[in-house]
C-alpha cells in the first residue's frame, strides 16, 4: 500500500506504525547484520516538533528506542526545563542502524558512513513526509548535514534558522552525547545552550500554529 496515497484516511500513527514495520525488515545496508534491533523513532506522530541525532549505540540497539542512557537523561533533562515530555515531540536519527565495528573483542560505536547514510535516508524521509513537521531541531552536525545543507559547521552555525524542505523551521544544537564529553564551564555552556534552543524551537511550534503551512513539504 502506498503510505502517500492522496485521499488515504489512515491516521499519521497508523501510516508510521506500519513504516516502522517495514523498516525492521530492512536489508538495505550491511548494519543490518550487527544490529540487534532497529531504532525506528519514538513519540507523538501528530507533533509539530521533531528532533533528529545521528544514530543508535550500544543502549539504543539493545532497546529498540532512541536516546537512552545517559544522553537520553541528559536529553529529557534539557526538555523538561522548557516543559516538554516525549509525548509531546516526536525522535528518531538519521539512521536506524546501530553503526559499529568489532575492537577488543567486542562492538565499539562508529560514524556511520556515507554508504549506510544514504540506504537509511529513505526512512527518515518517509517519516518526515507523514508527519510533515513545522519545526527540525537537529542534534550534532550529521543530522543538520542530512536535515539543513551539507558541510554544515555547528561552531559557526548552530541556532541559526534555516528553510528545509523537510520542515518550515530547521535548526542545530549540540548533541547531548557530545556535551557529556566536556568538562567544567565547557559542559555547563554547551548544556545552557542546548536548553536556550530547546526553547527557541518551542517558540517556533507556537509561531508556526499561528501561521499555518498553506502547501505541503515535499
Amino acid at each position: 500500500m502506498d503510505l502517500f496515497a492522496e485521499g488515504d484516511s489512515r491516521s499519521k500513527t497508523e501510516r508510521l506504525g506500519e513504516l516502522e514495520a517495514r523498516a525492521k525488515e530492512c536489508q538495505a545496508c550491511g548494519l543490518a547484520k550487527t544490529r540487534n534491533r532497529v531504532v525506528f523513532g519514538v513519540g507523538n506522530p501528530e507533533a509539530p516538533l521533531v528532533l533528529i541525532g545521528e544514530g543508535p549505540g550500544q543502549n539504543e540497539d539493545a532497546t529498540g528506542m532512541p536516546f537512552v542512557g545517559k544522553s537520553g537523561v541528559l536529553l529529557d533533562e534539557c526538555l523538561r526545563e522548557q516543559g516538554i515530555t516525549r509525548k509531546h515531540i516526536y525522535i528518531c536519527n538519521v539512521i536506524r542502524c546501530r553503526a559499529c565495528v568489532y575492537q577488543s573483542g567486542r562492538l565499539q560505536n562508529r560514524p556511520p558512513t556515507q554508504e549506510e547514510v544514504k540506504a537509511c535516508q529513505p526512512w527518515l524521509e518517509q517519516t518526515l513526509q507523514i508527519m510533515q513537521p513545522a519545526v527540525i531541531l537537529c542534534l550534532g552536525s550529521p543530522s543538520a548535514n542530512a536535515i539543513i545543507h551539507r558541510n554544515f559547521r555547528m561552531t559557526s552555525e548552530r541556532g541559526i534558522w534555516y528553510e528545509s524542505k523537510y520542515a518550515r523551521f530547521a535548526m542545530a544544537s549540540w548533541h547531548p552525547a557530545y556535551i557529556l564529553r566536556l568538562e567544567g564551564e565547557a559542559y555547563e555552556t554547551a548544556r545552557r545552550e542546548l536548553v536556550r534552543d530547546i526553547e527557541e524551537a518551542r517558540k517556533k511550534v507556537i509561531q508556526a500554529k499561528k501561521e499555518p503551512q498553506k502547501t505541503t513539504l515535499f
